[in-house]
C-alpha cells in the first residue's frame, strides 16, 4: 500500500511549549505545512481524526547507549529495536553517546557509530561525543566534528576510575574548549575516586550483591562532583549539563546553581522520575541487579517525587532515560561481585508515559510543561528547535497523539524493548501515545509498529546553541577581569 500524499490530523488539541490549541495539522512530505482550524484535506490525503486527544511534539530522549560494548557486553536493544521502542512510546528522536576508547580518535569512533546507526534507525537521531582522555589531538578532532560532524555536545565522565575518567585539569581543558567551539559540556558527576575505594571497602566486608553499588556510591558523591564540575565550568564561563541527576542532594546543587545564575542544565531520567533504590535491597538477586545504574537510584523513596517537583518548576530542565538494557544473564556476569554487574536500566519506550504519569496525571505539571521536558527543551539546548521539538509550519512532521485519559500496565511481557525486564514492570500509566509519526509517516498506531530501519535520519547541529549561547557570550563581554592601574612601587625591598 503506498503511502497517503499527505495527513491531516483533525480535531484535536495542538499542545506545544507555551500553550494549547484546538487545531488541525497538515503534513506533507514529512513536513508540518499548516497548523490551524478547520483545514480541508487536500485530494488523497488520510485524515486522523484526533478529537478528545492531544497532538503533540514527538519525544526526543536526550540520553541512550544503543548496542553499547561496555562491562564486556553489549547492551541488547540495538539501534533498531531500541528506536522501534522508542516510537512505540512516543519518542521520535533520540541523542546516543559516542564513547571513544582512551587512547582512542573520537572522528574514527564517529564513524564507526555512523556506520552501525545509519542503516538501522527507525526514528531520527544524533549523537554525543564522550571524551574519555585527553590531549592535543582530542582537542583538535573536538572542533572538526563541531564545525563538520553535527556533533555540539561532548561529554566527560567523572567516574569509572581507569577507563573514563578525567582529572579536574583535565576537564578544566575540556571545558575550555567546549567553550571556544561553541559546544555544551555535559558531565557524568560522580566521584570516581570515592568510588573506587568505597568498592574496596564494601567488597572486604563481604557485600557482594547489588545494595553494596549504591552503598559504595551514596548520593554524597554524585553532589560533589557535580558541585565541582559548575566550579569548573564556572571558571571558563561554560555551559553545563548534567547528565542522570539522580539524587536529591544532587538536584539541589543544580537548582541552587540556576538561582545564582549559572548556565546549567540537569536531566533527570526516566528510572529516577519513576521508581527507586529500595530495590537492590531485593532477596531475589536478578530483581536487585536489573536496577544498577551509573549514579545508582536512590534508596530515598521520596526522591523521584522531589526531582519531579524541581523538573515541573524548571530547577531541572529536560529528561533522557540513559537506556543501556543488559539481560539477567548479562547482568549475572556481576552474581559473586556488584563491580561486575553491567550497569544500565530501560526506558526509552516508558519515558513519556512515566513522566505524564507521575508528573501530569498527578498534578505536578501541566501538559504544557510536559512537551517542555520530553521535547522542546532538549531541542532549544542542543540546537534543532523549531525544526524538532514544536508543532508548527515547516517544522519537521514527528509528531504523537496522545490520549491523556487512556491507560497502560507497563510489562516486559508486553514492550518493544529486547531487554528480559522492565524496572516500571505493573505501573499503571494514564497518558498513552495512540498515534506516532515520524517525518510524515505513522510509523505507530493501534498498538502496532509500521517502522523500517533505515528510515530515521542523522540530525546535524550547529555549535551556539542561541538557547545556551546568548548569556554566555555576554558575559564574555562584560564580566572581563581588568587589572587595576596604580603607581609603581618604589620603596625597599627585602634582599634574599
Amino acid at each position: 500500500m503506498s503511502e497517503p500524499s499527505a495527513l491531516l490530523i483533525a480535531g484535536g488539541t495542538v499542545v506545544n511549549e507555551d500553550r494549547s490549541v484546538l487545531c488541525d495539522v497538515l503534513i506533507e512530505r514529512g513536513k508540518i505545512v499548516e497548523v490551524a482550524p478547520n483545514l480541508q484535506a487536500p485530494a488523497g490525503a488520510r485524515v486522523i481524526d484526533a478529537t478528545g486527544k492531544l497532538v503533540i511534539p514527538g519525544g526526543i530522549d536526550t540520553h541512550t547507549h544503543m548496542e553499547l560494548a561496555f562491562m564486556g557486553t553489549r547492551a541488547v536493544d540495538d539501534f533498531n529495536v531500541g528506536t522501534q521502542a522508542a516510537l512505540a512510546g512516543g519518542t521520535t528522536m533520540i541523542l546516543d553517546f559516542v564513547i571513544p576508547q582512551r587512547g582512542k580518535s573520537l572522528l574514527e569512533a564517529y564513524d564507526c557509530w555512523r556506520g552501525t546507526a545509519d542503516a538501522k534507525v527507525c526514528c531520527d537521531y544524533s549523537l554525543h561525543m564522550a571524551v574519555t582522555w585527553w590531549s592535543d589531538q582530542v582537542k583538535e578532532e573536538m572542533r572538526t566534528l563541531t564545525e563538520e560532524k553535527g556533533i555540539n555536545s561532548f561529554k566527560m565522565f567523572m567516574a569509572y576510575k581507569g577507563l573514563y575518567m578525567l582529572q579536574d585539569s583535565e576537564l578544566y581543558a575540556a571545558f575550555s574548549q567546549c567553550k571556544a567551539i561553541g559546544a555544551i559540556a555535559q558531565v557524568h558527576a560522580e566521584n570516581g575516586d570515592l568510588i573506587a575505594e568505597g568498592a574496596k571497602k564494601m567488597l572486604s566486608l563481604g557485600i557482594t550483591g547489588p545494595e553494596g553499588h549504591e552503598l559504595c556510591r551514596p548520593e554524597e558523591v554524585e553532589a560533589e562532583a557535580t558541585q565541582r564540575a559548575i566550579t569548573i565550568a564556572q571558571a571558563v564561563n561554560c555551559p553545563l549539563y548534567v547528565v542522570h541527576v539522580m539524587s536529591k542532594s544532587a538536584a539541589k546543587v543544580v537548582a541552587n546553581a540556576r538561582r545564582e545564575g549559572h548556565v546549567v542544565f540537569g536531566e533527570p531520567i526516566a528510572a529516577g522520575l519513576g521508581t527507586d533504590g529500595t530495590h537492590y535491597w531485593h532477596h531475589e538477586w536478578a530483581h536487585a541487579a536489573a536496577f544498577v545504574m551509573g549514579p545508582p537510584l536512590r534508596p530515598d523513596p521520596s526522591t523521584p517525587g522531589y526531582l519531579m517537583d524541581l523538573l515541573a518548576n524548571d530547577d531541572l530542565s529536560v529528561t533522557g532515560t540513559d537506556n543501556c538494557t543488559f539481560s539477567v544473564c548479562q547482568k549475572a556476569l556481576g552474581k559473586d561481585d556488584f563491580t561486575k554487574i553491567p550497569n544500565g536500566v530501560n526506558g526509552v519506550e516508558d519515558r513519556m508515559s512515566v513522566i505524564w504519569e507521575k508528573g501530569v496525571h498527578s498534578g505536578k505539571m501541566d501538559e504544557n510543561r510536559f512537551v517542555a521536558v520530553t521535547s522542546s527543551n532538549a531541542a532549544k539546548i542542543f540546537n534543532f528547535y523549531p525544526q524538532k521539538g514544536r508543532i508548527a509550519k515547516n517544522s519537521d512532521a514527528d509528531v504523537v497523539i496522545w490520549d491523556p485519559n487512556m491507560t497502560r500496565k507497563i510489562s516486559a511481557k508486553t514492550h518493544h524493548q529486547a531487554v528480559d525486564y522492565n524496572i516500571f514492570e505493573g505501573m499503571e500509566c494514564h497518558g498513552v501515545p495512540v498515534v506516532t509519526i515520524s517525518r510524515g509517516r505513522v510509523v505507530y498506531e493501534g498498538g502496532q509498529l509500521k517502522a523500517s530501519p533505515g528510515h530515521g535520519r542523522f540530525i546535524h547541529r550547529k555549535p551556539f546553541a542561541e538557547f545556551v549561547y546568548k548569556r554566555i557570550q555576554q558575559r564574555d563581554q562584560v564580566g572581563k577581569p581588568t587589572a587595576v592601574i596604580r603607581k609603581p612601587y618604589e620603596g625597599k625591598v627585602i634582599s634574599v
